[in-house]
């Protein structure tokens, strides 16, 4: 079972409602989500700051009054990160930080920590490293000496090379390892998807929003052990495991990650051998959280996303989940369909 870290760090979120951006989410869902996700990462969140206007200005993303209020904010509270849930570019971020003198986490950075927290496989974790590598690597603003050191550092630097080139290179040389090894993993997995295609067993992948319940259900399905949180990102590595059907025909079942909106397109890149997984599969059975005020909008989302990933042609059961936790007078429109 994972083991959250125990530490907290004082975090500020700062969200504003573009009126000319549409979100998925309505905004004060958002927000919630916003929120879960900073708690997931272990953000000790001691303030809030919301705000509206048309467009995101290009050199701090927010405007300067409001920007100057996060400031007091950080400042009164002694707050060491911002989180914006947002997509901040490179130069953005680096405004932001240099105006807040505090450390600034777009939902991008975020997102890939809470990845970097529940990554317990081999794959799992040089995926998430992959994925935060190719994200930081436009962010060199903190310094990257630590890589330096790991390498030894002296005899490093190539001639005429300034830190922040070196740095870079050192990224660039880490990235292409992982994608040596992570070509590799992927190599055995599909040479296990094919023994599993000629032993004619079918696959069945269960997918969905994050928190949809998947994995409970995995577990009923197969007898499995896999860990089930009532939290985002509880499950991070694909597994599949036989069903448990007495006298049945043998069916193989696949737990998969859960999406998310806004989901960051450098996890999908790095995700690729886990999501293959899909692309094997016979049936997808979507799982929607019935109790979910925007379940619509997340299932919307979750079949936007399976088309980018071109397995949307693979036959789909919509599964209203957690029906249980409904009135009786919700239970009789939940239950089962297809899309």
């Amino acid at each position: 079972m994972p083991k959250e870290n125990s530490f907290l760090e004082k975090a500020l979120l700062v969200q504003v409602e573009t009126t000319k951006v549409r979100r998925i989410l309505n905004f004060e869902n958002s927000l919630e989500e916003f929120r879960d996700l900073a708690r997931s990462a272990g953000a000790n969140v001691l303030d809030e700051i919301e705000g509206k206007q048309e467009l995101a200005s290009p050199r701090y993303f927010i405007q300067k009054g409001k920007l100057e209020e996060i400031k007091q904010a950080v400042h009164k509270n002694k707050i060491g990160l911002v989180i914006f849930n947002h997509a901040l570019s490179p130069s953005q971020e680096r405004n932001i930080e240099s105006y807040l003198k505090a450390r600034v986490l777009d939902r991008t950075g975020l997102i890939l920590d809470i990845f970097a927290r529940r990554a317990f496989s081999h794959i799992g974790k040089l995926q998430v490293e992959l994925a935060q590598l190719s994200h930081l690597s436009t962010r060199l603003v903190r310094g990257w000496s630590h890589l330096e050191r790991q390498k030894g550092g002296i005899g490093l630097r190539g001639p005429g090379e300034t830190q922040l080139e070196t740095d870079r290179r050192l990224i660039g040389n880490r990235i292409k390892a992982l994608k040596k090894k992570l070509v590799k993993s992927h190599n055995q997995k599909s040479l296990n998807r094919y023994a599993r295609k000629k032993g004619k067993n079918k696959i069945v992948a269960l997918v969905g929003y994050t928190n949809a319940g998947k994995t409970t259900l995995f577990n009923a399905l197969t007898g499995g052990d896999e860990y089930q949180a009532d939290q985002l990102f509880a499950t991070l590595d694909s597994v599949t495991r036989k069903n448990l059907s007495p006298g049945s025909r043998a069916i193989l079942f696949t737990d998969t990650v859960g999406f998310i909106s806004e989901i960051p397109t450098e996890l999908i890149e790095s995700f690729k051998t886990t999501l293959d997984d899909l692309r094997s599969a016979d049936l997808l059975i979507h799982l929607v959280d019935i109790n979910d005020p925007e379940k619509e909008l997340k299932q919307k989302e979750v079949t936007r996303i399976l088309k980018d990933l071109n397995v949307d042609k693979i036959p789909q059961l919509l599964v209203n989940n957690k029906i249980d936790h409904l009135s009786e007078k919700k239970t009789t429109r939940a239950g089962v369909s297809t899309p």
